[in-house]
């Protein structure tokens, strides 16, 4: 199931992702000028998300609630991450890299919204 292997790809790229924040926000911080304490922090966020994705990429069939908040979630971090851009003010390779994550988790909302049948709108 396609739904699954998206699910597994998040999760995997959301750790990778809190590692290097966890990890690296000092040094983070400096290049991006963006907050040491905000970056670790969302980087800790990512790990119980992870999990919770990585929980739902081996179920059987994975619910259709649980993919429509790992969609909702993904939406959230893309809406928080222009936030961030609005409000702390990160230098120019900040935002690069700020814009950059948004699109690749607003492709996997994209991809997890597509891939989930019981998400899609019915008609006629």
């Amino acid at each position: 199931m396609i739904l699954k292997k998206i699910l597994a790809l998040d999760a995997i790229t959301c750790a990778l992702m809190g590692v290097v924040l966890v990890s690296f926000a000092s040094i983070l911080c400096e290049l991006m000028g963006v907050s040491k304490d905000l970056l670790f922090y969302a980087g800790c966020l990512l790990f119980p998300t992870a999990a919770f994705m990585a929980f739902l990429s081996y179920q059987d069939d994975p619910s259709a609630s649980g993919v429509r908040l790992v969609v909702i979630g993904n939406i959230a971090w893309v809406a928080a991450s222009f936030l961030v851009l609005a409000i702390a003010g990160p230098n120019l390779v900040g935002a690069g890299l700020i814009i950059l994550q948004a699109l690749v988790v607003v492709l996997f909302a994209w991809a997890e919204f597509r891939a989930a049948p019981r998400l899609q709108p019915r008609i006629g």
